[in-house]
């Protein structure tokens, strides 16, 4: 099985907020964030297997501190775990005021990425080897979201079963 260092994967994106990024507390807007997230986290993936990654979930987004207008939003991106076809992609959201320098975590996120060959099948990814203190953690403690994140999809298709499809309105 091939094995590539985590750090192959790390991609890193530095935005300013605008006030058009804003939601109307002055704060960046989730929605945005989330798009960043997906986006970073969707470009690690394919370092990873350098074919087509698709989202398969977006395990969690926690937003801890809030971005302002006069804050820059830096995003950073690595795969810290892999399963056969799919991979865990850890996304860190770094706030800094611009005037200050002051620099806080405002949001982490999980996601979940699996890769495709040419046909849109799931193929097999190679697996991933952290080196620092901050990727061993994070490997470490994979299994257990990934044991998590079974049983939520286990979950989610049976609550499924319950759900209309049917328009209000027909």
């Amino acid at each position: 099985m091939e094995k590539k260092a985590v750090k192959e994967t790390r991609c890193f994106k530095i935005s300013r907020v605008f006030p058009t990024d804003v939601n109307n507390h002055d704060t960046l807007f989730g929605g945005k964030l989330m798009s960043h997230i997906d986006d970073i986290a969707s470009i690690s993936a394919s370092k990873l297997c350098r074919v087509t990654a698709v989202t398969a979930s977006t395990d969690s987004v926690d937003f801890l501190q809030p971005i302002r207008p006069t804050d820059s939003v830096s995003l950073e991106s690595f795969v810290t775990w892999t399963g056969k076809s799919s991979m865990e992609v850890f996304v860190k959201v770094i706030r800094e005021d611009l005037r200050s320098g002051e620099r806080k975590i405002a949001a982490t996120s999980f996601l979940t990425f699996v890769g495709l060959d040419e046909e849109n099948k799931p193929l097999l990814v190679p697996q991933v080897v952290p080196e620092t203190e901050e990727e061993k953690k994070l490997f470490e403690t994979a299994v257990h979201r990934a044991e998590m994140r079974k049983h939520r999809r286990e979950e989610s298709k049976k609550f499924a079963d319950y759900l209309l499809t049917v328009y209000p309105w027909e």
